[in-house]
């Protein structure tokens, strides 16, 4: 596929042919001389708090609890109860960890959701609940715990590493060092969604956008999000909302712009075209802002909230798909000017969209559906922007 011609004049995206991945040869005298240099050397120190200055450290404001690093994962009750049970049983806590932004101004690594439990803890903000060795507690809060076993908690301790601001000379180094212990300490346990790390490592303007965006109210209703009007605790229940899933489908249309330039694995695209995103001027960010809205509105007032949904005479055709999101959003991002046809147009196209059932099928690969999620290499993209690009030509 050719480049598209669509595109503002600085969207710009020039991807990397080639990675070098060859190891360099050193000497062991090199090497050593390296190692002496601290090319790559972390400085830290570290430090406990007891658990009743939690509440103060964090009323101070010197405590960032940073959104970039902030998953959508929250805590709920239990898990915060089962927290303040293990101070209670003095079970070991792995430290938070702290970036020293400035002196005394520290940045919140790793440790979000102990530091809020704690602090939502001591300002009675939740009553103990699924207490599984101290269940007599169930139902209190701090406020109105038995004087023994606040003193108790009190007495206790959250330790932290910090990590220095001499660590870097300067801000890109700082930045590349907090992006190589931020993949460091979240290599275990559970693991992060791929989004859910370029929120974290990639956090610019542009990230920031997708995020905005993908609260448009269109876009949740086709992709069964709930709104924001619904509160937190009904977000929190969407699967695709926690995982950032939303984000980057937002990021998925923009990135698609250069399908020319798709390369696999998919993942490894999204993430450099972020980066090079987030340096865009605020005059593309804003025109993007502008025909992503623009577009999924259209699309919504088109197909209602069906419109990413495998054609009806096909198995599962409830769930919304990145194989007709993708390709659909494109086409008519690319075919923007027409609007007012389409929207003339519009239960012709909603009717006929998929009535020429031969084209569904690909008879040169056993007749699979054009829209098998098994298959999303950049030709099986392409064939599905040339189906609903020729689709449309009639309402043109």
């Amino acid at each position: 596929m050719t480049r598209n011609t669509n595109l503002f004049s600085g969207e710009i995206f020039a991807l990397k042919d080639k990675y070098d991945d060859t190891q360099v040869s050193l000497s062991d005298e090199q090497i050593n001389e390296k190692y002496k240099k601290g090319e790559i050397r972390i400085v830290t120190e570290q430090a406990r708090y007891p658990l009743d200055s939690i509440e103060t450290m964090l009323d101070s404001k010197k405590y960032i609890l940073n959104p970039e690093y902030q998953r959508r994962k929250r805590w709920d009750d239990t898990r915060k109860s089962r927290l303040i049970e293990s101070f209670l049983m003095n079970v070991p806590i792995p430290p938070i960890f702290l970036y020293e932004v400035d002196y005394s101004i520290y940045e919140v690594m790793d440790g979000q959701q102990r530091l809020t439990a704690i602090f939502d803890f001591y300002k009675g903000k939740f009553n103990l609940k699924g207490l599984e060795y101290w269940g007599e507690l169930n139902g209190r809060n701090y406020q109105n715990l038995p004087e023994q076993v606040k003193k108790g908690i009190d007495r206790r301790y959250l330790s932290s590493i910090v990590l220095l601001q001499e660590t870097a000379k300067s801000e890109e180094e700082a930045e590349r060092l907090k992006q190589i212990v931020f993949e460091r300490l979240n290599s275990g346990g559970e693991k992060l969604t791929r989004q859910e790390t370029r929120n974290a490592l990639h956090n610019g303007k542009f990230n920031q956008l997708c995020i905005k965006l993908a609260q448009n109210d269109s876009f949740r209703k086709m992709w069964k999000i709930p709104m924001e009007s619904e509160g937190e605790e009904k977000l929190l229940e969407s699967e695709s909302y926690r995982k950032m899933e939303d984000v980057e489908l937002v990021l998925r249309f923009f990135a698609y712009r250069h399908i020319d330039k798709l390369k696999s694995p998919v993942d490894k695209f999204l993430d450099d075209y972020l980066k090079q995103a987030n340096g865009y001027d605020d005059e593309t960010i804003k025109n993007l802002a502008n025909l992503f809205n623009e577009t999924i509105n259209l699309i919504y007032y088109i197909f209602g909230d069906e419109a990413f949904i495998r054609p009806k005479q096909e198995r599962d055709s409830k769930t919304p798909l990145k194989t007709i999101y993708d390709p659909i959003m494109q086409v008519f991002a690319n075919n923007i000017l027409y609007k007012e046809s389409f929207v003339k147009n519009r239960e012709s196209i909603r009717s006929n969209l998929y009535s020429n059932k031969q084209l569904l099928y690909i008879k040169e690969e056993n007749n699979r559906s054009l829209f098998d999620g098994r298959y999303n290499n950049k030709k099986d993209v392409e064939a599905r922007i040339k189906y609903f690009h020729d689709f449309l030509q009639d309402y043109i």
